[in-house]
């Protein structure tokens, strides 16, 4: 019997104390466990949640008979499944969001592809346009688009971080109304360029309504083409009907170094529906192109100008085109301290395409000038069709300038006196310059020994290359030692244009020779010749 009980105890015994050692174990190791979580849990906060995405087309207005563009909003309205708030926006943010637009089934083609427009969160939503064209001839009505949207995005974070990607599906409605719309029937202008003109539109409403206020909006796609200082300018029609055409008319200019070719610009027109809706109907881009510079060129320069003296410079100035140009005037637009221009605008009329006038310019050469060629920018002024004044620069003139000359020349027969004697000095005058003088004073000067008691002359008037005899007296002191002398003249005279001049002075050599008073020469040489025939003649008496 004891043999039998003692086995039975110690069996009980051992199960006992398994069962405890499991139970302790366990226990360890569920503080193990729950020791190992919670340090994970602090080490890396866990969150789970995804996007929600939708799409909006906030203006889903479409015309007929053109390729609309229609903005779509991509909007997120994320979850947050569980975990930190600050969480939030790692889990819930659309990264690499793509979007496509689809249209079958109906009658709308989208022209746009699939477009990428990075991430979208919930506080920042996305934008991208599609092109949508419309059939001219669709119904009326409310159409079906849908609208594929891809992306990725953390699903959950933490210790293993989940990255998915998803794709969802939006019907988007667009509206197709019977609201007036635009085309542009026909543009044209009559600025050329280099000036400024008027630019005619004809526009027609193509749609099913009226339009109430309309205006109408152009905007130049060039810096060649303006509308004053502006690329762009409204024009008002008011109300225009169904199928009526209106004309716009716009002031416009084009650079004067603008190519001839087709200039850009763009339109809309921003009106009213009936019902007061606000509409803007863009059009496509029209042309225009303007009419070729008008030009004129300058041809036959001649100059008469010499260096200290007034003249002219002439030429010929043709209309080279292409229309007519009112009141031509030809200006002198240089600027140089020696050559002075006497009237700066001399004017030639008006002039049709291809017709030439002459024309001169009045020039004063400054005494201090160099005798070289020269040129001086002129400037052609005249009016356009509408009386309104312009310029064309791209002119000037190569003109010679002759070195200075006597404006008389002088020439003097008698240039002989004798010392104590008194002679009358005759002096032939020409009238050296290329323009007739008047209330001509000559003045002649002397300095000892010579002297006058008549030195001055005068003549009415002496054409181009005239001559005429001035008389003076000239007197010779008796002591005059027989030499060379200088005299002088000047004149002083009126101009063609009346204005009184000064010459130059113009110096004429007088010779002094011995007079009486003298020694006798020709008595002392016929005294000297007489001697020798006497003595000859009394050596040839005794010889014989």
């Amino acid at each position: 019997m004891r043999s039998t009980r003692t086995p039975s105890a110690v069996a009980v015994v051992a199960v006992v104390v398994a069962v405890l050692t499991v139970a302790i174990l366990s226990a360890v190791g569920g503080i193990a466990v729950a020791q190992g979580n919670t340090a994970q849990q602090t080490a890396a906060p866990q969150a789970g949640g995804e996007p929600d995405l939708d799409v909006h087309a906030p203006n889903p207005t479409l015309t007929p008979g053109q390729t609309n563009e229609v903005t779509l909003q991509i909007s997120n309205d994320g979850e947050l499944d569980y975990g930190s708030p600050e969480l939030r926006e790692a889990v819930t943010t659309a990264r690499n969001v793509r979007v496509e637009a689809d249209a079958d089934g109906t009658p709308l083609t989208v022209e746009s592809g699939e477009t990428a427009i990075g991430s979208v969160t919930e506080d920042r939503p996305g934008e991208v346009p599609i092109a949508v064209s419309v059939p001219d001839d669709i119904e009326e009505g409310s159409y079906t688009v849908d609208v594929r949207v891809r992306y990725s995005h953390t699903y959950r974070t933490g210790s293993v971080v989940q990255e998915r990607s998803r794709s969802t599906t939006v019907s988007v409605d667009l509206e197709v109304d019977s609201d007036a719309r635009f085309e542009v029937v026909n543009a044209t202008t009559d600025a050329r360029i280099g000036d400024t003109g008027t630019l005619e539109v004809e526009i027609e409403n193509v749609g099913a309504e009226s339009a109430r206020d309309a205006n109408v909006i152009l905007e130049s796609q060039s810096a060649g083409l303006g509308f004053g200082e502006s690329a762009s300018d409204a024009a008002r029609i008011g109300e225009i009907e169904a199928g009526e055409t209106a004309t716009v008319r716009y002031d416009v200019g084009f650079a004067p170094d603008a190519p001839v070719r087709e200039y850009a610009l763009d339109a809309s027109v921003a009106f009213r529906t009936p019902e007061g809706l606000q509409r803007l109907d863009e059009t496509p881009t029209l042309g225009v192109t303007p009419a070729e510079r008008q030009r004129f060129s300058v041809a036959d320069v001649e100059s008469d100008l010499y260096v200290g003296e007034e003249g002219e410079v002439r030429g010929t100035v043709t209309n080279d085109g292409p229309v007519t140009a009112q009141n031509v005037v030809i200006r002198y637009a240089e600027e140089s301290p020696n050559v002075i221009p006497i009237e700066t605008a001399v004017a030639v009329g008006t002039l049709e395409a291809g017709e030439s006038a002459d024309f001169r310019l009045p020039i004063e050469i400054s005494g201090e000038a160099e005798a070289v060629d020269r040129t001086a920018d002129i400037a052609v002024q005249y009016r356009n069709a509408d009386s309104e004044l312009r310029l064309y620069e791209d002119v000037e003139l190569l003109f010679d300038v002759s070195p200075k000359r006597d404006q008389f020349v002088l020439d003097v027969q008698q240039r002989e006196i004798t010392a104590g004697e008194s002679i009358t000095l005759d002096v032939e005058v020409t009238n050296n310059l290329d323009e007739p003088v008047t209330d001509v004073e000559a003045r002649l000067f002397t300095d000892s020994p010579l002297d006058s008691d008549d030195d001055e002359a005068y003549v009415e008037a002496l054409a181009p290359g005239e001559s005429t005899t001035m008389t003076f007296t000239l007197d010779a002191e008796s002591s005059a030692t027989a030499k060379t002398y200088p005299v002088s003249v000047d004149f002083r005279y009126d101009d063609a244009r009346g204005n009184s001049q000064l010459s130059d002075t113009t110096r004429v050599p007088i010779t002094v020779v011995d007079g009486e008073g003298g020694v006798p020469w020709l008595v002392i040489v016929g005294a000297l010749v007489l001697i020798v025939v006497a003595g000859g003649a009394v050596y040839y008496t005794r010889a014989t």
